[in-house]
């Protein structure tokens, strides 16, 4: 179970992310494109969900590479937090409850999201460090 202070952490650590507000969301950005995003559920969101019960807590929205990789990381980590909603259909992003996800996972869904974006030169040389 992790918190927005540990994703705020390990964003911290990867080059080149700057916090930008996203439609007046938390969100972290590489190159110029946002990669992490804190991620409520609006009121559409919540109707489409119907008798079923949201996942509750912080939610974060992450870019994947595309949506091949989507449905990769839905079936790998389910169990973990993942999930996506009919708003993210056709998009290359998964969502994460964090109060589901451990930190371990979190810093690898996080590195991921980043090398989306990143641009080649400084994920090649981050890895190297890594």
């Amino acid at each position: 179970m992790v918190s927005l202070g540990d994703v705020e952490r390990v964003v911290a650590g990867l080059p080149g992310t700057e916090e930008v507000a996203r439609y007046g969301r938390q969100s972290w950005a590489v190159g110029g494109k946002a990669y992490a995003w804190v991620r409520p559920f609006s009121k559409a969101d919540l109707k489409r969900f119907g008798d079923e019960v949201p996942p509750e807590g912080p939610i974060l929205a992450l870019s994947v590479e595309d949506l091949a990789e989507k449905e990769a990381v839905l079936a790998a980590r389910a169990g973990d937090g993942f999930f996506t909603i009919p708003h993210f259909n056709g998009y290359a992003a998964v969502l994460v409850q964090l109060d589901k996800v451990s930190e371990s996972v979190l810093e690898e869904a996080l590195l991921d999201a980043w090398l989306v974006h990143a641009p080649a030169e400084v994920a090649k040389a981050h890895l190297k460090q890594s």
